[in-house]
């Protein structure tokens, strides 16, 4: 696996502040001795940009890092302190250049050496959690990705999960609308037959109270035509 290219540039930068510390401490020597120092001021110059430059890169790559979750919260933290330490330092050797402030020995002994690198601990593994405690940082990241894989996977869990109950919710929308068509289906049919029942209620009240009457006038004519058979019929 590649290294990670934060750490490179890290270490980078920490080689030129390191040679801007040991120029700047040169041409106080040479000024001292009343010796010329216009070539080593325009190389610290060009030093002192380039750290310029080097700082801006690692905290575009520290932002890119923590925005897109490459790194964890922590390791972002630690870089952070680490690229605070760089700032610290670009202003007490710009300050030393401009001859307003800090000796440049004092800023060398701040400085790590190649050597103080080897024999110093890890600062990474200050306060390590015991999941990356022992492992060099190309094992970290891996982990890391391995954790942000998994994550992902679960988020993918989830949104699968909530598509589903989001697709069951349509259709039992969908069911809902269709029983809600069918009672308005019902409920106009009951309503056609309630009106169709009264409609043939009224005919056959109709009918019997014809009925009824053709009845009572059969009865009054067939006791009209007795009364007069009985007038009529001759008597003994």
């Amino acid at each position: 696996m590649a290294p990670d290219p934060w750490f490179s540039t890290y270490d980078s930068t920490c080689q030129i502040a390191q040679e801007i510390a040991e120029k700047i401490q040169q041409r106080n020597q040479y000024e001292r001795r009343g010796e010329k120092t216009t070539k080593l001021t325009v190389t610290i110059r060009a030093l002192l940009q380039n750290l310029k430059e080097k700082i801006a890169l690692l905290k575009d790559l520290l932002l890119r890092s923590v925005s897109t979750h490459q790194i964890t919260q922590l390791e972002g933290d630690r870089r952070q302190n680490l690229l605070d330490d760089l700032v610290t330092r670009e202003r007490l050797l710009l300050a030393s250049f401009k001859n307003e402030g800090a000796e440049p020995d004092l800023i060398r002994s701040s400085l790590m050496s190649e050597e103080a690198k080897r024999g110093a601990p890890n600062p990474w593994l200050l306060e390590e959690p015991e999941e990356t405690r022992g492992l060099g940082f190309d094992e970290i990241r891996q982990q890391q990705q391995k954790i942000i894989q998994e994550q992902d996977a679960g988020l993918d869990a989830l949104s699968s999960i909530i598509s589903r109950q989001k697709q069951m919710g349509r259709e039992i929308g969908n069911e809902l609308d269709e029983q809600n068509e069918i009672i308005d289906d019902l409920a106009n049919l009951v309503e056609n037959t309630d009106e169709k029942l009264r409609t043939e209620t009224r005919r056959v009240s109709l009918v019997d109270r014809k009925s009824a009457s053709c009845g009572m006038i059969m009865v009054i004519l067939l006791l009209f035509v007795a009364i007069v058979v009985v007038a009529v019929w001759p008597t003994k």
